[in-house]
């Protein structure tokens, strides 16, 4: 985590206070528990509770201990008998480091999760209002980069939308299969705690118990879940290119807003890049490239090892602290998106109608010609407009094999540009349901 690349929501889930405060409550649930079953005195699982509760946790004090036992649960827990008192030998009864550590683990990724989706939510708006707002602005579709047919700018934004509309759904999915609660004590049998135990302290958290923790949450939840973070980075990715290559001078059909005061270039003055976007592109990388670790930390050694530790506790905060920026700078990217309609039309009609070539092949066959006849007639006058600048529903007109199966007036009409949008309301129909 950098301040640069961070939202102080975020990273409050990470700081050593939030995470403290967590384990607290998890050991303070559990003494509730054991004083139910009878276990622990009722008055000392009260005691912890009140004391803990109004405590402010010493990081440096829990870090000086930590120095000296080199396990930072003992260190805090040591910390908390400073803090409780006499009443303290009733709390981590039967159970094990890993109790405490990937119930508060699951405890950081289900409320990091719940603000990804917030971000998410900011920016599918962002996208169904701007869609909305361009549903019918006429654009070049690019298929390879190179024009191609005619859409629409809003069914453009309505793809973005669809897509992360799914993405809300998989980051829905990734904090259920996450927000589970291992109390199983060594190796997972329960052997030295009671199973309702667990059971309460899970409800008291909103998390689930985990079925067989063998000591540790089995990982695949986790890798899923960072798995979840890097489709979702990467259709970031996929939404910032295509900005940034309208962008483009030779493109312009959007750009980045560019606020007043801001510099492009420390060299070149006139210049407005599309800074955010880029930005965007990379952060998509890193988050990425934490899906790996998180998958190589599903094979543990027999009922635990911890070489999963440190990964967690680098990529945990690293990936929700960076993913959370991502959405919400994508989100007022497209809130204040500049939109060119009059250079999309520009871009359309530059290749002079050839993106109708499709609609004249398929009347040709429709009147007779055969499909590859039909193909080298449109090609053929097609390439006189590419290669020479010609205009492309001319060339038809004057080319007598073409004459042979459509009139003048069949063309003209083939080159209607209301043609290709007549299905626009269907799409944002399908798209925007439910929204």
């Amino acid at each position: 985590m950098i301040p640069r690349y961070s939202r102080p929501e975020m990273t409050a889930i990470w700081d050593a206070q939030s995470r403290f405060r967590i384990w607290f409550e998890i050991e303070a649930h559990a003494a509730s528990a054991m004083a139910d079953l009878g276990i622990v005195p009722r008055e000392a699982a009260s005691v912890i509770w009140d004391k803990g509760q109004s405590a402010t946790f010493d990081v440096e004090r829990i870090a000086e201990i930590e120095r000296v036992t080199k396990h930072d649960v003992i260190a805090f827990l040591t910390h908390l008998a400073e803090i409780v008192g006499p009443e303290a030998r009733f709390v981590h009864q039967g159970m094990t480091s890993s109790d405490v550590l990937d119930t508060c683990l699951n405890i950081q990724l289900t409320r990091a999760a719940d603000i990804l989706i917030a971000g998410t939510d900011r920016l599918l708006a962002a996208l169904e209002k701007r869609a909305r707002e361009h549903k019918d602005t006429i654009t070049i579709g690019r298929s390879h980069g190179i024009h191609a047919e005619p859409t629409t700018f809003g069914v453009k934004l309505a793809f973005a939308y669809a897509e992360f509309a799914r993405a809300r759904a998989r980051l829905h999915a990734a904090r259920a299969e996450v927000a589970t609660c291992a109390l199983s004590g060594a190796v997972g049998t329960f052997a030295n705690i009671d199973p309702r135990v667990e059971a309460y302290v899970a409800d008291k958290l909103g998390l689930t118990p985990e079925p067989v923790s063998t000591q540790v949450i089995p990982r695949d939840r986790h890798a899923m879940f960072f798995a979840t973070l890097a489709v979702v980075a990467s259709s970031i990715e996929r939404l910032a290119t295509e900005i940034r290559h309208l962008q483009r001078t030779e493109v312009l059909e959007a750009e980045e807003y560019f606020s007043p005061g801001q510099k492009g270039s420390s060299a070149m003055p006139h210049k407005r890049n599309p800074v955010l976007t880029e930005n965007l592109t990379g952060l998509a990388r890193i988050v990425r490239a934490y899906a790996l670790p998180a998958m190589e930390n599903v094979a543990l050694w027999h009922e635990r090892d911890i070489s999963h530790s440190s990964v967690e506790r680098m990529i945990g905060p690293d990936a929700t602290v960076t993913l959370d920026f991502a959405l919400n700078r994508m989100a007022g990217v497209i809130e204040q998106l500049v939109i060119y309609p009059d250079r999309m039309r520009a871009n359309l009609e530059r290749l002079g109608g050839l993106h109708n070539s499709q609609r004249v092949l398929l009347a040709l066959t429709q009147a007779g010609a055969s499909r590859e006849d039909a193909y080298a007639m449109v090609q053929r006058n097609a390439m006189k407009t590419w290669e020479h600048g010609r205009d492309f529903l001319a060339e038809l007109k004057a080319d007598g094999d073409v004459g042979a199966f459509l009139t003048a007036a069949d063309l003209d009409a083939m080159f209607d540009d209301a043609y290709h949008l007549k299905h626009v309301d269907t799409i944002f129909a399908r798209v925007f349901a439910q929204a």
